[in-house]
């Protein structure tokens, strides 16, 4: 959406009126929605315009999002929109701001080690709110990326506030708990267990960053999509996971 803003207001003096995108600050957006003005001597050759960047997104991103929609239709002359100097603060600052993946796990290539969510960015009568869930499993990166975060938002002449954080929980492949873990699935299941490395927000961390010695790993029943409406467990894995939790207090 910054994207189609940002060209928008360039190429035909688009004025955003209001904007709201995304709800969760643990979840990827799903959509995004704007008010927005052109001038009236230029909606024909605005709506083709808009049909031909529908199609570009649809190009490029038709792999991992098949279904993006890009929709316009007309609406009541909004009462205000942004001055010209928040507006360009604004897109610019979202343009600019790290988003995504940056930095991969050293000793586990291919899981990711550091990044930040575009979670929300909703506008009000006298704000715009833009939110961010930054995460990674070593604290030094995350406050790396937050520096980095607060100096584009800083260039913007924006309020910047930290909350809510996720300590970070560094992988450790030499945990005596996950030794004992893996024997008890395979004596229990007949082969050795997937250990995964996840990027994610878990209470692992946070229950970590207070008893600082303890020994710990994350395991449960299959779930799909967390955090979003489509949101779904595996009901056989409950059990699975309820039969191996008994088994491995046993042994602990």
């Amino acid at each position: 959406m910054n994207r189609l803003l940002w060209k928008a207001s360039r190429e035909f003096g688009l004025r955003i009126a209001t904007i709201t995108g995304g709800s969760l600050r643990n979840a990827i957006a799903r959509e995004s929605f704007v008010t927005a003005i052109v001038p009236e001597n230029s909606d024909k050759e605005f709506y083709a315009w808009i049909a031909e960047f529908h199609t570009i997104l649809q190009e490029e991103f038709s792999s991992i999002e098949p279904d993006l929609k890009l929709e316009i239709t007309p609406t009541e002359m909004p009462e205000t929109v942004f001055d010209n100097a928040t507006q360009d603060h604004f897109l610019n600052a979202i343009y600019a701001a790290p988003n995504g993946v940056i930095r991969m796990l050293s000793d586990v290539s291919e899981i990711v080690e550091t990044s930040t969510n575009m979670a929300i960015v909703k506008s009000a009568e006298d704000r715009i709110e833009i939110k961010f869930l930054l995460r990674s499993s070593i604290d030094s990166a995350k406050e790396d990326l937050c520096n980095a975060m607060t100096g584009v938002f800083e260039l913007a002449g924006a309020k910047i506030v930290h909350e809510g954080p996720y300590p970070g929980w560094k992988p450790d492949f030499q945990s005596p708990l996950l030794t004992t873990m893996k024997k008890v699935y395979k004596g229990k299941f007949g082969c050795d267990p997937e250990v995964k490395v996840i990027h994610a927000g878990l209470e692992c961390g946070i229950i970590g960053d207070i008893y600082k010695n303890m020994d710990m790993i994350s395991f449960g029943p299959t779930i799909r999509y967390p955090h979003s409406p489509s949101e779904k467990v595996n009901i056989p894995s409950v059990e699975k996971f309820w039969v191996y939790l008994t088994e491995a207090l046993k042994e602990i």
